[in-house]
């Protein structure tokens, strides 16, 4: 299954040096989530051909401008491509009023129905399911309520080892192997054991999206293990104090947040204004943890099995 990341925005509330509002797209399976959408983000889904069609879900972390107000030209712009399809919309208390508010006083009937979900900025959540992935939402510690999201492919079945398959196995044997059960007879005796015609199943992936946040190791057992994170660094370290008082990070906050989640890697990005040259940030979160990436637009992040 395919499970990749894009980067549409990597800066902070004022976009500067060509980079953009938040925003980013993952691809996992037959899926496209669309997570945030600052403004300029359909403008970003053209410029790397990313199709709008095949955005189904959207999710927005909180209601701060820079992490969703891109959204109403993006719903608009699916209509006049003639979106006939459902889209589903979770993010925060509010963010249904705000855009049935545009709506009408826009004199706009989609062609299509947003199926809204709402999000809960108090308690972790698993927001959607489907055969191969769950995505759950979970409180951040940021000025207004906010939510991070993980996003996890589901346990995956145990691998035939074909040439040591027996001849003319049933579907159903075959379903018991890939569970991880033994084939018995009529009488339920083994016959042949899943140990000896099966290898462990490929590495289920992860990918937590921690949106604005101020340190906080409140989130870590929601996160542990994950295969990637994204969390924020609005500042470098020498500027913490103005990070807590803003509740965003540093680059070396965001690194020890990924060490003790026991992360496999890490992207930073939510970069202030205040800094043109983002090769600092790495250099900083590095002495942390030294599988850290730079959130760039237009980078996509494989997620490997």
């Amino acid at each position: 299954m395919t499970f990749r990341l894009t980067i549409l925005g990597s800066n902070s509330a004022l976009p500067a040096y060509g980079r953009n509002h938040t925003s980013q797209v993952l691809e996992a399976g037959k899926c496209t989530f669309l997570i945030d959408c600052g403004e300029g983000t359909q403008m970003q889904l053209s410029h790397f051909k990313i199709k709008h069609f095949k955005i189904d879900y959207i999710f927005i972390s909180h209601l701060h401008g820079d992490h969703y107000l891109g959204l109403v030209g993006l719903l608009k712009s699916m209509h006049l491509l003639k979106r006939t399809k459902n889209l589903y919309l979770y993010g925060p208390n509010g963010l249904q009023e705000i855009i049935t508010t545009q709506l009408k006083y826009s004199h706009t009937t989609l062609n299509y129905n947003i199926i809204f979900k709402k999000t809960n900025s108090s308690t972790t959540e698993v927001i959607f399911e489907n055969g191969h992935l769950t995505v759950s939402s979970f409180p951040l510690d940021h000025r207004i309520p906010c939510t991070g999201f993980l996003f996890k492919e589901k346990k995956k079945p145990r691998r035939l080892i074909k040439e040591k398959l027996p001849e003319n196995l049933s579907l159903t044997n075959i379903g018991c192997l890939k569970r991880g059960e033994d084939i018995l007879d009529e009488q339920g005796n083994v016959t042949n054991k899943n140990i000896e015609l099966t290898l462990p199943p490929k590495k289920s992936r992860s990918y937590a999206y921690c949106s604005d946040t101020r340190y906080s190791e409140s989130f870590l057992s929601d996160i542990k293990n994950v295969s990637l994170i994204y969390h924020e660094a609005t500042f470098l370290e020498e500027d913490e104090l103005k990070a807590s008082n803003t509740y965003h990070s540093t680059a070396l906050q965001a690194a020890t947040i990924a060490k003790k989640a026991n992360a496999e890697q890490l992207i930073i990005g939510h970069y202030s204004a205040r800094y043109k040259d983002i090769t600092p940030f790495k250099n900083e979160a590095d002495k942390c943890f030294k599988n850290t990436l730079l959130a760039i637009e237009g980078e996509t992040y494989i997620i490997d099995e």
